[in-house]
């Protein structure tokens, strides 16, 4: 699985014009599950969030987890991070996985960190979103689990 997180100040996501999920301060969370991905990874991606010290302390330094600041966390899946532009002008999505695989395991995800105790929102597989995304710092971060 690989995600592209973003501390903010605030996120939403909007289909067909309605809002259907927002946060405050916390990240916003585009993730992409890749063929093969189970439940193992799905687990190692959420707690690597959870615990990733993103947030600032009284000297401004990373120290504070999103777990420490009870932050909110927006997660939105996108098959695109799994884009191969190696060849030619069109991107390939080959190694993404399919809707079937990759939508139980997304919201997997999602529950593993709100078993955290962190309050989740989520956007909606498959739909085309407008993702809103008030970027903090900007504090832009990419992982990738095996």
């Amino acid at each position: 699985m690989r995600a592209v997180l973003q501390r903010v100040t605030s996120g939403a996501v909007e289909i067909d014009g309605q809002t259907v999920a927002s946060i405050g301060r916390g990240l916003v969370v585009l993730v992409g599950v890749r063929q093969g991905d189970g439940p193992r990874q799905a687990q190692q991606l959420a707690d690597k969030i959870v615990n990733l010290r993103l947030f600032a302390d009284s000297l401004g330094k990373f120290n504070l987890s999103a777990r420490d600041v009870a932050a909110e966390v927006l997660v939105v899946s996108q098959f695109t991070l799994y884009a191969d532009t190696r060849k030619g002008r069109r991107p390939s999505f080959g190694a993404a996985a399919p809707a079937a695989e990759a939508a139980p395991l997304v919201d997997r995800f999602a529950a593993s960190i709100r078993a955290a105790g962190l309050a989740v929102a989520t956007g909606r597989f498959g739909a085309a979103m407008l993702v809103r995304i008030d970027n903090d710092g900007p504090v832009t971060i990419i992982i990738d689990v095996d």
